[in-house]
């Protein structure tokens, strides 16, 4: 195969032995060598590939937390809060009042011609509204009284539907589910929390699912993470890959040479509140990592085991929430949960365990430390997932255990005044991600943005880590910000680690795959301030070119 020597104005490798070089020699995708052109010249004749001459390369991105939902939700109606960018580059406008999302959903309405087709919205949040009341049925109503109408919210751990959805599936006053909201009188107000009460209105769940599942949200999700950068990207909520039908679809598309991304496929055992035969389940997962493929990986599970907590649904050690309700709800049995892990742990598979409230947290700590004194595993790298509220002797216990976090600094920007005004209050606010105390106390760590929950993008995920600021301009917990370099590590290598993949990817190294982010500006030089507004040239995934758009 032909060498091609790709030349750039700097390439930041995070690789200790040799940080910085400006030429990276790629033989059949597998990198050869970086260094200056006389020392890469030496593995023989070679095309000089100048394309990156005046943009800096680093390793490709590493998501470590995101969903395909993050393309499936917006092939539905957007209703968030923020502006989105979508795979072709134009951006989704956000809904800043309830008169606003009453109006757009009034609009969406008239586009459907079968009377009896559910609109189905996503991206809402109530929180940004603390000016309104809690979005109820009765709003949705506005909309329509004979349209089922359903709100998938932004966490995607809530959702609030109207009269018409409810009746059309049965939902009464009746129904005793936990998550069913209720007005003071015990009537249904329309809100529901957590799956077992979404998974109620059927006819909503089924045209969510099958957003997240067509082969065009597949490619729109490729697309996304070659805008910003990202080479390889968790989806960390599959089931129905476990279907035939769908596992080929998958095969096929990211087989195909021009698609951009590899995708490390997580599992979810089983939808939260649901029972299940673990160990057979278990030995489905190893009989599926035996079809994994060069841009298609199956390195685990995650269970979900609490909710969000800006939906007041996440499980927090007292004194709880700090404003508002508190109902935070655990999706698992805890005498349970060591049956559901231990079948996994003993197969040898990676497990990412969602806690957003770090009651939650200590659960999954310490069944993590009952399964090891079953079964050690030296280098299992189970992973505590969002971690948003760690506290310092949670991280000491992780250290000691070999555990991983998985921290969602997109939270400090998103809804940090939130946290800081209303759900946890300022002193726990400014603990939020740990990232420095992760760092000494030895936790090794990524960052992520939970895409669709936040856009996916791995330069704003370090941004946020890096300078912890809200929209209202305040930091929250200076002690807790990290370097851009601790951010980038956390973006690349550290989230390659979390996932046995750091042999493979993660650094511009002899012997890695040869996968680039290529931006317009070194990240490490920039003023921290301007990381987010990088601009983004695309990516370079086993050897091939991927540009953005913008790039062509």
């Amino acid at each position: 195969m032909t060498i091609k020597v790709f030349a750039a104005k700097k390439i930041l490798t995070m690789n200790p032995a040799n940080p910085v070089c400006t030429h990276v020699a790629v033989r059949d995708g597998l990198i050869l060598g970086a260094g200056t052109l006389d020392e890469v010249a030496g593995w023989g004749d070679y095309e000089l590939d100048e394309t990156f001459t005046n943009l800096v390369i680093i390793p490709g991105f590493v998501e470590a937390h995101a969903h395909i939902m993050a393309a499936g939700i917006l092939q539905l109606p957007y209703v968030g809060f923020f502006d989105r960018k979508l795979a072709d580059g134009s951006t989704a406008p956000g809904i800043k009042s309830y008169p606003a999302l009453i109006e757009k959903l009034k609009t969406e309405d008239a586009k459907l011609e079968d009377p009896t087709a559910p609109l189905v919205a996503g991206g809402f949040d109530p929180i940004y509204f603390p000016d309104e009341p809690r979005l109820t049925r009765a709003h949705l109503d506005q909309v329509s009284t004979t349209r089922a109408i359903y709100l998938h919210h932004a966490s995607g751990h809530l959702a609030t539907a109207n009269t018409a959805m409810l009746e059309r599936n049965g939902v009464t006053r009746d129904l005793q589910i936990e998550g069913l909201g209720r007005s003071a009188n015990g009537d249904l107000d329309g809100e529901l929390r957590e799956p077992p009460a979404m998974g109620t209105c059927r006819d909503a769940m089924r045209v969510v699912h099958f957003a997240n599942s067509t082969e065009s949200a597949l490619r729109d999700f490729g697309a996304m993470a070659r805008n910003v950068g990202i080479t390889t990207c968790t989806d960390l909520a599959g089931q129905s890959i476990l279907v035939p039908k769908m596992l080929s679809m998958w095969q096929e598309v990211t087989a195909e040479e021009s698609y951009p991304l590899r995708i490390a496929q997580y599992n979810i055992p089983a939808i939260p509140g649901a029972q299940a035969d673990f160990d057979a389940v278990a030995d489905q997962f190893i009989e599926l990592q035996r079809k994994a493929s060069e841009k298609l990986r199956f390195p685990g599970v995650k269970f979900v085991l609490d909710g969000s907590i800006q939906g007041f649904s996440a499980l927090i050690k007292p004194p709880s929430y700090y404003r508002g309700e508190d109902h935070g709800q655990l999706l698992t049995v805890p005498d349970q949960f060591l049956d559901w892990l231990r079948p996994f742990h003993k197969r040898g598979l990676n497990v990412h365990m969602h806690c957003n409230g770090n009651l939650t947290q200590d659960l999954a700590i310490d069944t993590v430390e009952k399964v090891l004194r079953e079964d050690p595993w030296l280098d299992h790298r189970h992973t505590i997932t969002h971690a948003q509220l760690t506290t310092q002797a949670q991280l000491r216990k992780m250290a000691k255990l070999g555990l991983c976090a998985n921290f969602f600094s997109n939270h400090l920007w998103f809804w940090g005044d939130q946290h800081y005004a209303v759900t946890v209050g300022p002193e726990r606010a400014n603990a939020l991600e740990p990232c420095a105390s992760a760092i000494r106390e030895g936790v090794p760590f990524s960052v992520h943005s939970d895409a669709g929950v936040t856009p996916l993008g791995s330069l704003h995920t370090m941004w946020c880590a890096v300078n912890r600021l809200t929209p209202s301009g305040r930091v929250l917990g200076e002690i807790e910000k990290i370097s851009p370099y601790e951010a980038l590590k956390a973006v690349t290598i550290n989230a390659a680690y979390q996932m046995h993949l750091d042999d493979e990817i993660g650094s511009i190294e002899a012997g890695k795959k040869a996968d680039f982010a290529i931006l317009e500006e070194d990240p490490l030089a920039v003023d921290p301030l301007h990381i987010k507004d990088i601009e983004v040239w695309g990516s370079v995934l086993i050897g091939r070119k991927h540009p953005a758009p913008w790039s062509k």
